[in-house]
């Protein structure tokens, strides 16, 4: 835990960037019967009957020091679907930096060895040097940034039915543009000292 809210307190760095990254599953949802549409004096009536088209599944990557994040819409959340999609994070989003901080929960998935089981050896190591991960302890998932992205995306895209992956892709990137348009900022201040006082029942106890 403190080693995430030390990566936190770090300033802005362009050559060490810190991004964080979470993932979210969704069902997707097919409506049965065409919605009515909003008309004066009434809104749009959807019907409660719909189908299930399987799931898909959201990777979310922010940076929060420059208020941007990004998104990917796959079919699964594979080891394999993780290292493509770091593998675009270091040559696609930041081929210059030196070092990227990559805080990210401690699923099997976000492992160097999922980049080995990906790519050829000397590919993988190349991608494992470029990045230094801070995983979230268990239970503490809620440390990472990435997850408030994601439960605002959740409100304010998802909370619709959403048929097939294309649609999905069109309505998260309208939600991704929108909002780094505006470069919405997370204001972190839960430190060390707060985790050291509200949640001492965690830390090992000494006798004095």
């Amino acid at each position: 835990m403190e080693d995430v809210l030390a990566v936190y307190t770090l300033p802005y760095d362009p050559h060490v960037p810190q991004v964080c990254m979470d993932e979210l599953p969704v069902q997707l949802l097919k409506d049965v019967r065409a919605p009515l549409p909003a008309r004066p004096g009434a809104g749009e009536r959807i019907d409660y009957e719909y189908e299930r088209e399987g799931m898909a599944n959201v990777f979310l990557f922010c940076e929060p020091l420059r208020g941007r994040r990004w998104t990917a819409v796959t079919d699964q959340r594979t080891k394999a679907d993780w290292a493509h999609q770091i593998k675009d994070l270091v040559d696609g989003r930041y081929p210059d930096a030196v070092r990227i901080r990559l805080v990210c929960d401690n699923l099997n998935t976000h492992t160097p060895g999922a980049l080995y089981e990906t790519f050829p050896p000397a590919e993988a190591k190349r991608l494992a040097d470029k990045i230094e991960i801070h995983h979230t302890p268990k239970h503490g998932s809620w440390l990472n940034i990435a997850e408030i992205e994601l439960s605002v995306l959740s409100r304010q895209c998802l909370d619709r039915r959403i048929p097939d992956p294309a649609k999905l892709r069109t309505e998260i990137t309208a939600w991704e543009d929108q909002r780094n348009g505006r470069a919405h900022h997370v204001d972190w201040r839960f430190t060390t000292a707060d985790a050291r006082i509200k949640l001492k029942r965690l830390y090992p106890k000494f006798d004095e």
